[in-house]
């Protein structure tokens, strides 16, 4: 796995889960070596990204003649994180193993702020080891005015430069700010995955 690819952390603030590959930052041998990949699904993969949500994703995929089913095998290995807070049931639906129950649950304890609310809330309805396999699909945007270095590199393909990019700026105050700023390191589709995973409070 490449560096790019360190396993993503969980923080008391809690952001992107860990485990699975996400697809908008993977090197192109990472991609191959996923279910149902071939050389070309990838050169087209790697030219459509970065996805905004799964749910783009999915239809890339369906686009490119996987079944529902090769897309879930996909999707045990490699997902778009979901936005515990703002996802939309057709995204959430997309988790394997989900279904209609948790996009009810997920919808219904918003806002969601931390991994321990996440672990006492969903593990009501299933236990620690389903409750912790759910979390490598979802993740709890940052604060992007408080957030500690960790929790920027839990961000997928952030890296140190973002880290110190991030923390220079402050304080954050709009998205229009953050489009400016970030705009300056990488071009407007980086920006805009980038800021998915962040929030101004």
């Amino acid at each position: 796995m490449s560096t790019m690819f360190v396993v993503l952390t969980q923080t008391v603030s809690g952001q992107v889960g860990k485990g699975l590959i996400d697809p908008n930052v993977a090197a192109e041998t990472e991609l191959t070596a996923l279910p149902h990949m071939t050389p070309a699904i990838v050169k087209e993969l790697l030219a459509a990204r970065p996805f905004m949500s799964v749910v783009d994703l999915n239809t890339f995929l369906l686009n490119q003649k996987l079944t529902s089913q090769q897309a879930a095998d996909f999707y045990a290995k490699a997902f778009v994180h979901v936005n515990l807070n703002t996802a939309a049931r057709e995204e959430i639906v997309l988790i394997p193993g989900a279904g209609t129950r948790m996009a009810r649950e997920f919808a219904e304890y918003r806002p969601w702020k931390s991994w321990a609310q996440f672990d006492k809330e969903i593990g009501k309805y299933v236990g620690q080891a389903e409750t912790d396999r759910l979390k490598q699909y979802v993740f709890i945007p940052i604060n992007l005015n408080t957030a500690t270095d960790d929790d920027i590199l839990s961000i997928p393909g952030a890296g140190r430069r973002m880290v110190r990019e991030f923390k220079e700026y402050r304080p954050w105050k709009t998205k229009e700010q953050f489009d400016k700023e970030i705009g300056k390191y990488v071009g407007p589709k980086e920006t805009a995955r980038l800021w998915r995973y962040v929030v101004i409070q």
